[in-house]
């Protein structure tokens, strides 16, 4: 199977949509994704660009996998590309096209000259640790992750 890397285009919103929700069902978290397809075209495209994501896309033009990124800012490392999901279809799985992705990633790191790559696992996501184990990442559970919900923003 051949499998080509690229930026993602407006009309990918709706697969990588699909990747999310299929990934939130993985995560047992489905009601949490409550984007809707609209919200990320605009979020992605619109006049104020949140995200940008790749795509692993194979000869017909379906879309195997993605790579959802953004850029963040370090006081201690400057500029920084934090990676918010890297999903491949479950039936694509182990046919390297997570490899593909973070290849592509860490090219776009090192073009950017970011000072730090990051992002998260959930603590019982064995083959994915076992992934980023295999391609050398630091696991730091030293960290504790915090976070203010929509509901509780709009109270406050």
């Amino acid at each position: 199977m051949s499998i080509q890397i690229r930026l993602g285009i407006p009309q990918d919103i709706p697969a990588i949509h699909e990747l999310v929700r299929e990934l939130a069902i993985y995560e047992q978290a489905e009601a949490e994704h409550t984007v809707s397809i609209e919200e990320m075209q605009i979020h992605a495209f619109g006049p104020k660009s949140y995200f940008s994501f790749l795509v692993a896309e194979n000869e017909r033009g379906q879309i195997l996998g993605m790579a959802l990124y953004f850029f963040s800012y370090s006081t201690w490392k400057g500029p920084c590309l934090y990676l918010e999901d890297l999903v491949v279809k479950e039936t694509c799985r182990r046919q390297g096209i997570g490899q593909l992705l973070f290849d592509e990633l860490l090219q776009i790191a090192k073009t950017k000259k970011v000072g730090r790559m990051s992002w998260q696992v959930l603590d019982w996501n064995a083959p994915a640790i076992a992934f980023y184990k295999k391609l050398g990442a630091q696991l730091d559970e030293s960290w504790i992750n915090c976070q203010f919900r929509k509901e509780f923003i709009e109270n406050y």
